[in-house]
């Protein structure tokens, strides 16, 4: 069901949530843009299927999957992402809010002025928190949802380096990444013509692979009939409308070319031969699901934080690449088909790949279990609490 919000609805609808008793928005969850769904997927199931818990979902984006799910246990409300959602958050009045989106009280997004609320926050990528990150990004969340061990290490020590006070640090996992493996039953490769389907998914800023080397990239790989799906970051739609426009121009009528402006569809990320890109996430979901080689465009880095040489720890993303990928530098580009028709996924490779998963990764499979048990114990401790007080 697709809803149309008029002018005004998004009070209107900040209304209907706020009229709610406390108990029935005791959780809360945040969407800030359609990705997050990817992220919450497997825990709001968990949660309103398996423990047959209510909650409420708060989204800005107006088409959020949300309003397609028909779930007796979940409240929905879109609230946009101006004066409404800045209101949202200054009088929420909850016992839990989740979300994905970093940087609580460091812009205008800020803590609840009138209820103690307890913050949980999930990552939308399994990247280190002090590069991909703005400094500061987690610090005022009360609850972190860890996707390994390096996460941990690197806010214990932020926590150390700042004197933070300890925040509460669960192993959980990565949802995205079991919903990627649970859609890989669903389309398993020898089902799948994944011979030649290649995706280059660029990150966003002004180094990213696409605006250093993207319309070059895309004629070696077109001019040897590989069909290629191309899925830029959100953001660079914004910040580049002229290269996106010379893309459309040099490729839009090549049958074998296309331009995806949102997620890409599960058929064709399960049917795929090879993921190209530089420094996006979504480069070690894809090496973790299939256990396959990535091949990354060695562009400069984005960083969000530039002192975060002050944590010395190694970011993940950075001491990764060559464990489960192939690192090529923009001047040769045109290897890159050859690599590609000779790339290796025998046995040893998916081994290797998958034992670095086991060591990066919490609770593979079984992530959305573990949140939505700290979730419902954080609860149960917070009603306790208000009941003594």
């Amino acid at each position: 069901m697709k809803f149309n919000f008029g002018f005004g609805q998004e009070w209107k609808e900040l209304k209907k949530f706020e009229q709610l008793s406390l108990e029935e928005r005791s959780i809360v969850f945040y969407a800030e843009n359609k990705a997050s769904m990817n992220h919450f997927r497997t825990l709001i199931h968990e949660l309103t299927i398996v423990k047959n818990i209510q909650i409420c979902y708060i989204t800005s984006i107006k088409n959020d999957p949300i309003f397609d799910m028909k779930n007796k246990n979940i409240f929905s409300f879109f609230i946009g992402e101006g004066t409404v959602r800045t209101k949202f958050f200054l009088t929420l009045k909850a016992k839990i809010l989740i979300m994905d989106m970093p940087d609580l009280e460091t812009y205008h997004i800020k803590r609840s002025k009138i209820y103690p609320v307890h913050y949980i926050y999930i990552f939308h990528s399994m990247f280190s928190i002090h590069s991909y990150l703005r400094k500061g990004a987690v610090d005022n969340y009360d609850t972190i949802f860890c996707v390994g061990k390096h996460h941990e290490n690197e806010i214990r020590e932020t926590e150390k380096v700042f004197h933070l006070k300890p925040k509460k640090l669960v192993k959980y996992g990565f949802g995205r990444l079991d919903t990627l493996l649970e859609e890989r039953i669903k389309f398993p490769e020898n089902k799948l013509n994944n011979n030649n389907l290649i995706l280059i998914t660029p990150s966003y800023g002004k180094n990213n692979l696409l605006q250093m080397c993207g319309i070059k990239l895309l004629e070696i790989l077109l001019k040897e009939n590989f069909n290629v799906l191309l899925r830029p970051h959100f953001r660079i739609f914004k910040e580049s409308p002229e290269l996106i426009k010379e893309i459309i121009r040099k490729f839009g009528n090549d049958s074998n070319f296309t331009l995806e402006e949102g997620i890409i569809i599960p058929e064709k990320f399960h049917n795929s031969k090879c993921l190209i890109s530089d420094w996006s996430g979504i480069s070690m979901e894809y090496a973790f699901t299939f256990q396959r080689p990535v091949i990354f465009i060695d562009v400069p880095k984005k960083i969000l934080n530039p002192d975060f040489s002050d944590i010395s720890i190694i970011p993940l993303e950075t001491s990764i690449r060559e464990e489960i990928g192939h690192v090529i530098s923009p001047e040769k580009i045109n290897k890159i088909p050859d690599l590609i028709k000779n790339m290796k996924n025998d046995d040893s490779i998916k081994n290797k790949i998958t034992e670095i998963r086991s060591k990066i990764v919490y609770n593979v499979g079984k992530s959305a279990k573990i949140g939505a048990e700290t979730i419902e114990q954080i609860y149960n401790e917070l009603s306790n609490k208000h009941t003594r007080d």
